[in-house]
């Protein structure tokens, strides 16, 4: 809801992996082993800045969470980093993103940042997944 958050900061950074849908008829030939490189958008939204910066967050510190998680993911067969038969979809991609950085990294780094965090994951140009989590404070 934009009326909720009026203000955000966006970084972007890439990745690339190798994953398969375990042969699933439903995925076509994207249900064999193949590579994808993925843009990673990520979005902090808040409803005020920051009284003493003006910023929602600080965009350095931003930066080096996102390509800190993304570490993780590089270069990576999906198949062998997630349980046997999960569908590393891109929607799921963007939902695991989004919380290794609200989880593992934010809530850690940034204490300070009191908004949401959404993650788009572009397959392509003309494709992309997304994962809007909630309030930061409404998080344990």
């Amino acid at each position: 809801e934009p009326s909720l958050y009026p203000f955000s900061l966006g970084i972007r950074d890439s990745f690339m992996i190798a994953h398969s849908f375990h042969n699933n008829p439903r995925f076509g030939p994207a249900g064999t082993l193949h590579g994808a490189t993925y843009t990673c958008d990520v979005e902090f939204l808040s409803k005020s800045l920051d009284p003493e910066t003006n910023w929602v967050i600080d965009i350095g510190k931003a930066s080096d969470m996102l390509s800190e998680v993304l570490k993780k993911y590089n270069l990576k067969n999906l198949d062998e980093l997630f349980p046997k038969g999960v569908m590393t979809t891109t929607e799921f991609m963007a939902k695991q993103i989004h919380d290794d950085i609200l989880l593992k990294k934010l809530q850690k780094e940034c204490k300070e940042f009191n908004g949401c965090v959404r993650v788009k994951l572009w397959e392509s140009h003309k494709a992309w997944g997304a994962y809007t989590g909630g309030q930061m404070n409404d998080i344990e």
